[in-house]
C-alpha cells in the first residue's frame, strides 16, 4: 500500500503546524523545512482547510495553524479525508472490469488489509507524532526547544488504546 504525495504532504503540514502552535506558519517556511514545492503545499493547505484540519489567515501577516489541538486530530481520520481512494487492485475500485470479481478471495483479503491499516492509524493522533522529545530529535532544525520535558522521558505508549474512529471505509 502506498499513500499519495498529497497525503504525505498533508501530514507534514500538520506536523509542522502542530510543532509551531504559538504562531502562524507560512507555506514558504514549510516548503523550505521539507524541501517541497510551494505550489504543492498551497494545494495541500487548501484541502486541509476545506476539511477543517487547519485554519488559514490571508494577507501579509497571514499563514496557517491547526484548527484543533493535536490530541484531537486522529491520523486515521486525516488519511481517510485526504487520500483519494484505497483501491489496491482493480477489483476494489469503481471501474472494476476483473473477470473473476465476486469469485476471487483476494478482494476480501485486500479489503481486510486496508481496513487493518486504517484501524491501526485510528489509534494515533497528531500529538503522538509531535511529542516534544520525538519532535526535538527528528525535526530539530524547525522546532523550538521542548518545554519542561527531560530527554529521558518517553512519549506515552498506547499498547491497549482503543481507536476513536472505529467506522472504516
Amino acid at each position: 500500500m502506498r499513500l499519495t504525495a498529497l497525503t504525505d504532504y498533508a501530514l507534514r503540514v500538520l506536523i509542522y503546524a502542530g510543532s509551531h502552535r504559538d504562531r502562524l506558519c507560512t507555506i514558504s517556511e514549510i516548503a523550505h523545512a521539507f524541501d517541497i514545492s510551494q505550489t504543492h503545499l498551497m494545494k495541500v493547505s487548501q484541502l486541509l482547510s476545506q476539511q477543517g484540519w487547519i485554519t488559514t489567515v490571508r494577507g501579509k501577516k497571514g499563514g496557517l495553524r491547526l484548527s484543533k489541538e493535536p490530541h484531537l486530530i486522529h491520523l486515521g481520520a486525516v488519511v481517510r479525508s485526504i487520500e483519494p481512494g484505497f483501491a489496491l487492485v482493480e477489483c476494489l475500485g469503481s471501474n472494476n472490469n476483473c473477470k473473476i470479481a465476486g469469485k476471487c478471495p483476494l478482494t476480501g483479503i485486500l479489503n481486510g488489509a486496508v481496513t487493518a491499516f486504517l484501524h491501526h492509524l485510528s489509534f494515533y493522533t497528531l500529538a503522538d507524532i509531535i511529542s516534544p522529545v520525538e519532535s526535538a530529535q527528528r525535526f530539530a532544525p524547525m522546532l523550538a526547544p521542548a518545554p519542561n520535558m527531560s530527554t529521558t522521558e518517553k512519549p506515552e505508549e498506547k499498547p491497549n488504546a482503543t481507536p476513536v474512529d472505529s467506522t472504516l471505509e
